[in-house]
């Protein structure tokens, strides 16, 4: 999947020690700005089509800023299928044992936000998929891990199928009317616990930390961690 990321300034947020938060703890930066997250029961938004909803939980993880803003909600996936092996689940699972272009969720923003290239996403309803970045010349250096989350927009997404690597960048490119899909990074989240969790990283990215249940044959309780980066940018 082609998709440059451009070193761009971060959203003004100061540095910060802070660790992993859990549920509505907030991490307050040096500035005093601060995020928190939320878990409510909520339904999958009317926006999406009926058979992407069906696939997620019914229940939202809520961000807000410092001021107590509510920001955007994730809905995440109840499960994920994947070919992975026996061997592959008992070693961990990464982004990498999934299909390009699965639907790991979905995100409502409030109001105008801004990807992981500082590209602005319009406040509505979008369907989270999985893409990779290639590991060319063209992107060495570009962001800290190569998988990330490609918004679409719930209009325009319209199955819950995987596609073409191709055709999901096109899709995400006319969601936010650019010349670049949206993308959102992907940290990896090798241990995740039961409840979703805020961790504040490097570099000022706020990221949610959450279980996703895999569908493997034959095995039961297997899962892969979701790292999703909700606030911060490319250097």
């Amino acid at each position: 999947m082609h998709f440059p990321v451009r070193r761009l300034a971060l959203m003004g947020l100061t540095a910060t020690a802070c660790g992993l938060l859990l549920l509505t703890s907030p991490c307050t930066l040096a500035q005093g700005g601060k995020y928190s997250i939320k878990v409510v029961k909520s339904e999958p938004p009317k926006e999406l089509k009926v058979l992407i909803a069906k696939l997620l939980k019914p229940e939202a993880v809520q961000l807000f800023d410092g001021s107590g803003k509510r920001v955007c909600e994730v809905w995440l996936r109840s499960s994920v299928p994947t070919d992975a092996t026996p061997e592959q689940v008992k070693n961990g699972l990464t982004y990498r044992e999934l299909k390009e272009t699965t639907v790991l969720g979905a995100v409502r923003f409030d109001e105008d936000w801004t990807d992981y290239r500082k590209q602005k996403v319009k406040a509505g309803v979008y369907t989270l998929r999985l893409g990779f970045q290639p590991m060319d010349g063209d992107h060495q250096g570009s962001s800290m891990f190569p998988d990330f989350c490609l918004l679409a927009s719930a209009a325009g997404d319209t199955s819950p199928e995987t596609m073409e690597p191709k055709k999901l960048i096109e899709m995400s490119q006319k969601s936010i009317e650019t010349g670049h899909p949206a993308v959102f990074m992907l940290f990896p989240n090798n241990k995740p616990a039961d409840a979703p969790q805020l961790a504040a990283k490097e570099k000022n990215h706020w990221v949610l930390n959450a279980k996703e249940n895999v569908d493997v044959k034959g095995q039961k309780g297997a899962a892969i961690g979701i790292g999703l980066t909700l606030v911060g940018a490319a250097d």
